[in-house]
């Protein structure tokens, strides 16, 4: 087991938010608490989080650059970093993802190489890489020394580029809970393709990759491209997974345990997904899949979000399906600023609570600044299944991301009407290469979360005897 840095202590710090301009007066998020877990800036980005259902005392959040994570034992309100997560034999990890499965064990999934292949054409000249996983037993204070590869390309002549996985985990009663499945992008020199793998045994061995679309899409990474794989499972174990194509919205179904597809089919139209922001590198649209798992043994509502300039400026959009998939609603816009403002709201990620139904979208928000360069990092939440949503400064300290890589994503999750957000900021008065990663809490279910703290930390103490 790895060792975990106990000076490593990092304690909430509450945000005072107030009706400041650059929030245009959005109302405050319930109990918020903002959280810096990087101890200085550094080059961070492209996080990830994860609550366990078993306990939901036990946070993990993920973030690179290499593989790192931050974990919290008392629901959000103090963080620590382990160590030992980034492999040691790679030069680079990240594009993490972290997950619980149903035995409580928690997952960090990232790809790892040496070298990049040409710029954004990355199937050309690139080095050896490969996605691995690593578990964690106790809720993320310790990981496993040693990780496992889901996936591995060795040093040859012509090495296909694995890329960006996301990895998803079967927390149901169904016929396959416990599978732990990986999706991601492989670029070659002529193409882009969608591969799969899964895990019967939490996370021990994976299976040989199986290519899941049936149409590949462009060989560069800045349009064209098949990318950003995303799942959600039922409670009977069907997993939803899409991806983006283009103008399109990719679905497929799995109803054996990731044996085998459905004919994959585009549902949503959309604007391009990969799109140029003032002041931000690079950004994408990329969807989210959650699923309500209440209301039979199927479970209930289907959630979609991405973002797309349909509208000009980027919106953060919605559409959910009532029957599983065989039909979409039309696009709601999340956030709820005016149409054609010339405002964008960008890296939208999704959380479905559980518990509740409730859905959650966290996304950088720029209505407050009249020259579209300063975002803050707003929360929106529907509780009347995704017709509308109500949105929230989660924190309105504003920032101008100039000069950064700010990635192609943030993360979010929720149980229980407690919600926890992570996202890349850049500092004040800080070289232009230097990020922190955050952490907000927003509690929208104080009463229920106080009654159960006293239960949830006993069983949490019993867990790590």
């Amino acid at each position: 087991m790895a060792l975990l840095s106990r000076f490593a202590l990092l304690s909430a710090i509450p945000v005072l938010l107030s009706d400041s301009a650059s929030s245009q007066s959005l109302p405050k998020a319930p109990k918020t608490e903002v959280i810096t877990v990087t101890p200085k800036p550094g080059f961070f980005t492209e996080p990830s989080i994860g609550v366990n259902p078993a306990n939901p005392l036990q946070v993990v959040a993920a973030f690179q650059d290499n593989a790192h994570i931050a974990y919290s034992v008392d629901g959000g309100r103090h963080w620590q970093l382990a160590t030992g997560i980034e492999p040691p034999n790679y030069r680079v990890s990240g594009d993490v993802s972290v997950t619980f499965d149903n035995q409580g064990h928690a997952y960090i999934c990232y790809m790892a190489f040496d070298k990049l292949g040409t710029f954004n054409y990355w199937g050309h000249n690139s080095s050896r890489n490969g996605i691995y996983v690593r578990r964690s037993p106790d809720g993320g204070m310790t990981w496993e020394a040693q990780d496992i590869a889901a996936t591995e390309q060795p040093d040859q002549a012509t090495v296909p580029w694995e890329d960006k996985p996301y990895i998803v985990a079967d927390m149901g009663r169904g016929p396959h809970a416990g599978n732990l499945y990986i999706g991601w992008t492989r670029w070659t020199l002529s193409d882009s393709q969608i591969l799969f793998v899964r895990s019967t045994d939490h996370g021990k061995t994976w299976s040989k990759p199986v290519e899941i679309d049936n149409v590949r899409g462009l060989p560069r990474d800045d349009n064209g491209a098949i990318e950003g794989f995303a799942g959600a499972v039922g409670p009977d174990s069907t997993l939803y997974a899409v991806w983006t194509d283009g103008n399109h919205v990719v679905f497929t179904t799995s109803r054996d345990g990731g044996a085998t597809f459905s004919h994959t089919r585009n549902i949503i139209d959309t604007a391009p997904t990969m799109f140029t922001l003032q002041a931000v590198s690079r950004a994408n649209g990329f969807a989210q899949i959650a699923i309500d798992p209440r209301g039979g043994a199927k479970g209930g509502r289907l959630y979609l979000t991405w973002s797309d300039y349909r509208n000009g400026d980027v919106d953060v959009f919605c559409s959910t399906s009532a029957n599983h998939g065989e039909t979409w609603s039309p696009a709601v816009r999340v956030n709820d600023d005016s149409p054609h403002n010339g405002a964008d709201q960008f890296f939208q990620w999704m959380a479905v609570d559980p518990a509740d139904g409730a859905a959650y979208v966290v996304f950088y928000d720029r209505r407050g600044d009249p020259k579209n360069r300063q975002q803050i990092v707003a929360l929106a939440r529907s509780t009347d299944g995704g017709r509308t949503f109500q949105n929230y400064a989660w924190m309105d300290q504003s920032f101008d991301a100039q000069g950064v890589f700010m990635g192609d994503y943030n993360g979010i999750a929720a149980l229980n009407g407690r919600v926890y957000g992570v996202w890349t900021q850049k500092p004040e008065n800080k070289s232009s290469r230097d990020t922190l990663i955050q952490i907000g809490v927003a509690d929208f279910n104080t009463e229920k979360i106080a009654t159960a703290a006293p239960q949830l930390a006993q069983a949490a103490k019993i867990g790590r005897r």
